[in-house]
């Protein structure tokens, strides 16, 4: 996940991004007059690239996503009403989820991924643990607070995917990276 006021800023970002291999980048939604118009020059720019839209919090936000011809927004929370509202506009959003009564409703609600956040505090044996008790769990990505270090633990722990966002600083985190890539394939 990228963080920036006006998405254009995080150009030479996603071009790095592109060029390494990674397919799934999210662009985090601020309420700037021109974040939608950026987002939307960035999906031209980035064929490449599924971009979604993170901390989606609003309809505002779930409206720019889908104004931005994003392919998919992200939550860091469980909100009935947002999930509603993207479904209405043909938008799949990933709605965040911490215990295993959101768990829970989310599966009730018919999301088929969650993200678990924020996923650091919890470790990679948390979301194996919740299949005892719940059963069939819905896909999960682990996110908040994670490294390009923390990606193979939680992979082997059983989650679909991992989002790296803050922890990406520097020239070893990015090195890391398009070794994870190469690797992962």
């Amino acid at each position: 996940m990228l963080r920036a006021e006006q998405p254009l800023t995080l150009l030479h970002q996603l071009e790095r991004l592109d060029q390494i291999g990674l397919r799934h980048v999210e662009l985090a939604w601020t309420d700037h007059p021109h974040w939608t118009v950026q987002a939307a020059a960035l999906v031209e720019r980035f064929p490449r690239l599924s971009l979604g839209a993170a901390s989606v919090c609003s309809l505002e936000a779930v409206e720019a996503a889908r104004a931005a011809a994003l392919g998919y927004a992200v939550s860091p929370v469980l909100d009935a009403d947002l999930l509603q509202a993207a479904r209405a506009r043909g938008l799949a959003l990933v709605p965040g989820v911490f215990s295993p009564s959101e768990v829970q409703r989310a599966r009730r609600l018919g999301c088929p991924l969650v993200k678990l956040f924020p996923a650091a505090h919890l470790g990679p044996g948390y979301w194996p643990r919740l299949r005892g008790p719940l059963g069939s769990l819905p896909g999960c990505i682990a996110a908040g607070g994670l490294g390009v270090g923390d990606v193979g633990p939680w992979l082997a722990a059983g989650v679909d995917g991992v989002a790296l966002g803050g922890q990406l600083n520097g020239p070893e985190a990015w090195a890391g990276l398009a070794e994870l890539v190469n690797r992962l394939g």
